[in-house]
């Protein structure tokens, strides 16, 4: 039974998440089981949304409360962990230091990601513990520093947004005395309805079937109108809080001070700091869109971890990309002006060889994906040049936010489409220079597969229909299937397999088959 750990980094808080899976003898995967969740509070926004750093003594805090969440992962030996850090870190000016720290006494290393990415997370978690197959579901999370809206039709995402919308980051910024005064409140709500104005018109008038809000705000909010208590949380999950009880719960939050807002059932001492302004933000999603309810979910970026690390490390599915990966990719490329036809084709043929060529590179199946994103993606740069398009491919996949991949996995994308053709890789390329091992190993052997697909459709008529390898003590035969002429690609190809032939160690033959 696999388990899979997943620590997020927020600004308020620190979450560690292990989970485990069973597999039948037909290959079914049953629901992730949580084993342990842990949480912690750190503030660790509280001093970047003031002086702009990560202070140090936030720093110490939270590397003492990841040291021991590290010692408890440890134990359950996870096969895959993966730790993010999000809208905090994401605004310090200090994220290499942090950065340094923290992920030594995470023991594993820390990506900051995207508003995006924390987007897609949420999302995932919250389809993982509580499917929505057929409805149109629109979900918001308040976090410690920045608020994300989800809007999702049948499993997928139509729209996702963050905004610099949570609850410590707006505390920190407009209420200063306890209680808040009338003016404290009134810019905050002014500035929460400007901030939201764009995308609530985005979503206008739309049917929505369901409300979905996540983490400890949304929690409190439900906890406090259906009397449940804090030691009791976990009931809260899939309850529902109407609009009206929302915002009379949010006006007598506004009018209390502190110490009488930590006395209301169902919120913390600690969320009772920061409560109005996450509910204010609530508040004003249902209130504009006019939408009758909400309901709680327990999931979070945590669950959206562990859900991706199951489906990237399972069957069939870690070879090939998730269909919001491909959606993504198949967007920059359109977006970009590139046939999609061509990549589409290039991408066939390098998963094609990635499969047929595994005894010789026997890389894990999830670097399939990569490479089948760099075929999508490996021509982007003639948006910018025609001349010397691959490095321009490079920088426009390295600099690009790409909800789905890690960090390291855009940085392997770009390099593979920027050795897709001319020069191979070098320590004297500050791109290749900046990659880890691991990583340098994998392009090696999957940018000649790249270089052999795009050369197979030199044409750009797609007149290769599929590929059939032999794998030889001293050479590769690839045999070229299709009813047209394919001189062209054939020679294209034979110029491209000097590269394949240094890395592979075989000689490389093609020859065409009717098909």
């Amino acid at each position: 039974m696999p388990r899979y750990a997943a620590i997020d980094i927020g600004s308020n808080s620190v979450r560690l998440e292990v989970a485990e899976v069973t597999i039948s003898p037909a290959g079914v995967l049953s629901p992730a089981r949580i084993l342990i969740s842990e949480r912690q509070v750190t503030r660790l926004g509280a001093s970047v949304f003031r002086t702009g750093r990560i202070s140090a003594e936030a720093i110490d805090f939270l590397a003492g409360a990841l040291e021991a969440m590290a010692q408890t992962y440890r134990r359950y030996e996870p096969a895959a962990i993966r730790a993010v850090a999000t809208s905090a870190v994401r605004d310090a000016s200090n994220q290499q230091e942090f950065l340094t720290r923290i992920s030594a006494a995470a023991g594993t290393a820390i990506e900051i990601i995207s508003g995006q990415e924390e987007a897609r997370l949420i999302h995932l978690g919250v389809q993982s513990r509580w499917p929505h197959s057929r409805q149109r579901v629109l979900m918001i999370d308040i976090g410690g520093g920045s608020a994300e809206i989800i809007l999702s039709e049948s499993g997928r995402i139509l729209l996702a947004v963050s905004k610099q919308l949570g609850a410590l980051r707006l505390t920190e910024l407009f209420l200063k005395t306890d209680p808040p005064k009338d003016t404290e409140l009134h810019r905050l709500e002014e500035y929460v309805a400007e901030r939201l104005a764009p995308t609530l018109r985005r979503v206008g008038d739309t049917k929505i079937d369901r409300v979905i809000a996540t983490s400890a705000t949304a929690a409190a909010v439900v906890a406090a109108v259906n009397q449940v208590t804090r030691t009791k949380r976990d009931m809260a999950d899939k309850l529902r809080c109407s609009s009206s009880q929302l915002r009379a719960l949010y006006a007598d939050l506004s009018e209390k001070p502190l110490a009488e807002r930590r006395k209301v059932v169902g919120i913390g001492p600690r969320r009772a700091e920061i409560i109005i302004a996450g509910a204010a933000v609530l508040n004003r999603v249902l209130q504009d869109l006019k939408l009758p309810s909400l309901y709680y979910s327990a999931a979070g970026v945590r669950d959206g971890i562990i859900a991706d690390l199951i489906a990237r490390n399972s069957g069939r599915a870690a070879t090939q990309m998730s269909r919001d990966q491909r959606e993504m990719v198949e967007g920059m490329s359109t977006r970009y002006s590139v046939s999609l036809k061509h990549v589409r084709k290039v991408a066939r043929l390098s998963t094609e060889l990635f499969l047929a060529l595994e005894p010789l590179h026997k890389l894990p199946h999830q670097y399939s994906r990569l490479l089948e994103a760099a075929a999508h993606l490996h021509d982007i740069g003639h948006f910018v040049s025609d001349t010397k398009h691959h490095k321009h491919s490079y920088y426009l996949v390295s600099n690009s936010d790409m909800p789905g991949f890690t960090e390291r996995e855009r940085e392997m994308i770009a390099n593979l489409c920027r050795y897709h053709r001319k020069a191979i890789p070098t320590l004297e390329h500050p791109n290749w220079h900046a990659l880890d091992q691991e990583s340098r190993k994998a392009v090696t052997w999957l940018a000649p597969l790249l270089r052999i697909a795009d050369n197979l459709d030199r044409s750009r008529g797609q007149r290769i229909k599929s590929l059939e390898c032999t794998v030889r003590p001293t050479e590769v035969v690839l045999k070229l299937h299709s009813n047209v002429n394919v001189d062209l690609e054939a020679w294209a190809a034979e110029r491209a397999g000097e590269y394949f032939e240094q890395v592979y160690n075989r000689s490389i033959i093609f020859t065409r088959v009717r098909a």
